[in-house]
């Protein structure tokens, strides 16, 4: 009799066991208000907390790049920050412009997401695709020219900063050599090279503007390579439209050659060469955009198709100046922003040709933003080929 009790004392205890246990592997995962995609896991149905809206962003690199991964990144945390626990925040870095980031869309979503932040401009397609599977989900895309009933597309018109930041060059170079190591020849990378050369020949008309394509965002051994060959061509001032900012500053200022930085402020990195650069400013669109996802009234705000802001909507700025930037040419660069701000100055103005002679923009004519992210050439004064 004492066995047969003693078996089933014991069968009700394995049981339970058995129960507690299987209970235990289910709650592995875990949920956090700021929790970090994990980029190995191929595969996850894990939820989120259903009574918060969760918000994803993937970034193509790292989140310290001194540049534009960087800028996003922090804009992010401060939506967090802003939104506190009404909101949980997923995010992915290192995330390939390829089907892989439609995967890390994905599991966003089967986590429970239904606003998400593709960043990087090779994300539109993955995005699309994946839009196209859940109509429910909003989708803000960084940079994208194309948008669909549920993914809108935002960036600013950083080719003003650029404008400016040519204007240091131009009036620091000692050469009249400048150089400019750009990643991809598309519209918006084109827009800014010439930005910065406009910017240099209107306060040395001698500038030219030697451009190199490394064609990548962000590759160390490439960006090196073309910041030496540029320096090796006697330019004296090297700007750059590179996701990671940090290899080129870094270089310039071990060589001795000014440096314009791009996407955020690595002012710290080139104490004794760095100008200026063309800055992001994502904090408060970043916050208005999940608002705006949060309250239903995607359909039909200013964020449903392609929203740009510039200087005047504090989306984009120049940093700080570096200690070689004369007190006239500081002063001629914030009359210029002024203009931009207050008078709606475009520099994009007035008589341009292209490097065959082309006149690509009319005296007394004005291009529009739709023309300027449509540009395929390079503008007279700029050495190099989009080839």
């Amino acid at each position: 009799m004492k066995k047969k009790i003693w078996k089933k004392l014991m069968s009700v205890v394995l049981c339970g066991a058995m129960v507690f246990s299987m209970a235990g592997c289910g709650n592995t995962g875990g949920t956090n208000s700021s929790s970090e995609a994990d980029s190995s896991a191929k595969t996850s149905s894990e939820k989120t907390d259903s009574k918060k809206t969760t918000v994803g962003f993937i970034f193509v690199g790292a989140k310290d790049d001194y540049g534009y991964n960087q800028a996003a990144y922090n804009a992010s945390v401060a939506v967090e920050k802003h939104f506190g626990d009404q909101i949980q925040v997923l995010r992915q870095e290192n995330v390939p412009e390829t089907e892989e980031a439609s995967r890390a869309l994905e599991q966003m979503i089967q986590k429970g997401a239904t606003v998400l932040f593709p960043t990087s401009y090779g994300h539109l397609e993955p995005a699309m695709d994946v839009a196209k599977k859940y109509p429910d989900v909003t989708f803000f895309h960084q940079g994208g020219l194309k948008t669909m009933d549920n993914l809108g597309t935002y960036f600013g018109t950083i080719w003003q900063s650029f404008y400016l930041c040519g204007i240091a060059a131009g009036a620091n170079t000692k050469s009249n050599k400048l150089g400019f190591v750009a990643s991809f020849p598309i519209p918006q990378v084109l827009a800014n090279i010439n930005a910065f050369e406009l910017g240099a020949k209107s306060v040395n008309p001698d500038a030219t503007t030697s451009v190199i394509f490394t064609g990548s965002w962000s590759d160390p051994a490439l960006q090196t390579s073309s910041a030496n060959t540029l320096i090796d061509k006697g330019i004296d001032v090297i700007a750059q439209h590179q996701d990671s900012t940090k290899t080129i500053v870094e270089l310039c200022e071990q060589k001795g050659v000014y440096c314009v930085g791009d996407h955020a402020d690595a002012s710290e990195l080139a104490p004794n060469t760095w100008l200026t650069g063309a800055v992001w400013h994502w904090d408060d669109l970043f916050i208005d955009m999940v608002q705006t996802a949060i309250d239903g009234k995607f359909d039909g705000s200013k964020y449903d198709g392609k929203y740009r802001g510039g200087l005047k909507e504090g989306v984009v700025d120049i940093a700080p100046f570096g200690k070689s930037v004369s007190e006239d040419t500081q002063k001629k660069i914030e009359e210029e922003k002024d203009k931009m701000i207050n008078d709606d100055y475009n520099p994009f103005s007035d008589e341009i040709k292209d490097q065959k002679g082309n006149i690509v923009c009319k005296k007394g004519q004005t291009l529009t933003i739709d023309e300027i992210e449509s540009m395929d050439y390079l503008v007279d004064g700029v050495i190099g080929s989009t080839k």
